[in-house]
């Protein structure tokens, strides 16, 4: 009995460590997927390392990230909530969750707009409001928020939140000024159709230059998104070629031990 208990136990731990191995094989594998930019194949081999370990957090981030690479928003943030149940320990590395969190709801935000901007109006069809991109741009700002709780020098996270803080301010103050100049042109209107023409063609002047002026706001707080969105990738780009540095250090190392062992031997 005590032998057959022992075989078990060896198949059992056998098994996992296979398992494991599986696991790390399928990482190491996307992970070179990944440096290599092919974003879909590093994808199938996260997926398939949580196949075999949900509790995995390095396929778990790693995987949000290819999320996002790919633009695949919606399941990036999925995938970065995901990951923050399973880190409770590292205060960086959950910061770096919930900063890559806050540049998904940007980019979001962004995505919709242009969306909505090539879109057509179909007859009856209202205009989007932009109480959703709004949204997104205030889940942004809370990622960024809970990122800085956790990791306080992180400055570009802090920049991040001071741009998306200021976006806001900005929408705020045009829908609150907005609807009050509206009303306001259209009792003026209401007035001087009946007294002068005139003074209503003066009035539809007044109109075109506050809607230029208002056209102009816009322009700003696009300017200063897409500027934000352009630094986002530039500092991934420089991420990534630091880690390719690294990986070329690391190499480099490598061979130098190889050849002095060779020459000790």
């Amino acid at each position: 009995m005590k032998k057959i208990i022992f075989i078990t136990l060896f198949t059992f731990i056998a098994v996992s460590l296979s398992a494991q191995k599986e696991v790390r094989k399928a990482i190491r594998t996307g992970n070179s997927a990944y440096n290599e930019q092919r974003y879909g194949a590093a994808e199938a081999e996260y997926n398939k390392a949580l196949d075999g370990n949900a509790g995995s957090k390095e396929a778990s981030f790693n995987l949000a990230n290819t999320y996002y690479r790919q633009q695949k928003w919606d399941d990036a943030i999925k995938e970065y909530q995901h990951y923050l149940t399973l880190e409770n320990e590292n205060p960086d590395k959950m910061s770096a969750a919930w900063s890559n969190m806050g540049n998904t709801f940007l980019k979001k935000k962004a995505n919709e707009k242009g969306q909505a901007q090539q879109a057509p109006l179909q007859p009856g069809q209202q205009p989007e409001q932009p109480k959703q991109q709004e949204d997104n741009l205030k889940l942004s700002m809370e990622a960024y928020k809970n990122a800085l709780r956790l990791n306080p020098k992180d400055d570009e996270t802090r920049y991040n939140l001071a741009v998306v803080q200021k976006m806001i301010q900005d929408r705020q103050n045009e829908d609150g000024g907005g609807g009050q100049d509206k009303n306001q042109d259209q009792d003026k209107d209401q007035k001087q159709d009946q007294k002068d023409q005139q003074n209503q063609n003066n009035d539809q002047k007044k109109d075109q230059k506050d809607q230029q002026n208002q056209q102009n706001q816009n322009q700003m707080s696009q300017e200063n998104m897409q500027q934000m969105l352009q630094a986002i990738e530039q500092d991934e780009k420089n991420t990534q070629q630091r880690v390719n540095q690294a990986k070329a250090q690391e190499r480099k190392q490598k061979n130098e031990n190889n050849r002095k062992q060779n020459k000790d031997w």
